[in-house]
């Protein structure tokens, strides 16, 4: 399995640009997925400087419903004829950040046929599958750092029920791709107990000193506890990942624009 990093926040490349935002494109045995589409048109450019061809895509999914993993799907719609792209049918709530600034993507794209919405868990193919767990216990806390999503004409704390993951299972392995794991980095690892993850850990609003080097340590540890891999990028933190990278080894990568993984 080979996972194509068309859009991170960084890049370690001159030929390649970034933005903050994810889109990832995944090649199985058998498929072509794309995994969020970055907040502009930028994977689609990174993807023509790195020989991907979008319109060769099967099938899309949009992690969550935000700006920066869901603005280029209007990009994609245009280069890709045949693929449909898979959202959590909470997807086109209202979301907004710690500002009161709307983080959300365009509701007209709903009306859009090849734009699907899909319940708690969805079968793309035979060993790929959507899950969105809200039905699931989150065996550890959740922080929403401010976010909230506008119910019954008021804002409240987000709950973040338009997040969905994808796990692939592939040659006795399990792959498992996060857009931000605002429903908790660990509890989602708890759930899956994946052979590898990818994706971001939402940790970036965390400091690298005092209480919170304390909870990035603690986190680090219980991520190390699970038999999984960790490439991770966008919203986990440049200087959070260095914190976390010192605990755990070779254990954890991070993944700028222009990565090509293979996975195995």
């Amino acid at each position: 399995m080979k996972i194509s990093v068309l859009c991170e926040n960084t890049t370690e490349r001159s030929d390649i640009l970034s933005e903050h935002g994810l889109s990832l494109y995944i090649e199985t045995k058998n498929k072509k997925i794309l995994f969020d589409m970055g907040q502009s048109d930028v994977f689609a450019k990174n993807a023509d400087t790195m020989g991907t061809d979008l319109s060769d895509v099967d099938f899309a999914v949009l992690s969550h419903g935000h700006y920066d993993h869901g603005g280029g799907i209007e990009t994609f719609l245009s280069l890709n004829e045949k693929a449909d792209i898979y959202v959590n049918e909470n997807a086109f709530g209202e979301h907004y950040n710690a500002d009161g600034k709307y983080i959300g993507i365009k509701k007209k794209l709903k009306e859009i046929p090849r734009v699907v919405t899909v319940g708690d868990e969805y079968s793309l193919c035979e060993g790929v599958t959507l899950f969105s767990c809200n039905d699931r216990e989150r065996r550890y806390p959740t922080e929403a750092y401010g976010l909230s999503v506008r119910k019954n004409h008021e804002n409240i704390v987000e709950d973040f029920l338009h997040e969905q993951y994808l796990l692939i299972e592939e040659d006795g392995k399990t792959v498992l791709i996060s857009g931000c794991s605002h429903k908790g980095i660990l509890s989602i690892v708890d759930w899956f107990r994946p052979d590898f993850l990818v994706g971001g850990f939402h940790f970036m609003k965390l400091g690298v000193a005092g209480d919170d080097a304390d909870k990035l340590r603690k986190y680090a540890e219980i991520l190390l506890s699970y038999p999984t891999s960790y490439y991770t990028g966008h919203c986990t933190g440049e200087e959070q990942f260095l914190f976390l990278k010192e605990i755990m080894g070779d254990r954890l990568a991070y993944i700028p624009s222009g990565t090509v993984l293979k996975i195995f």
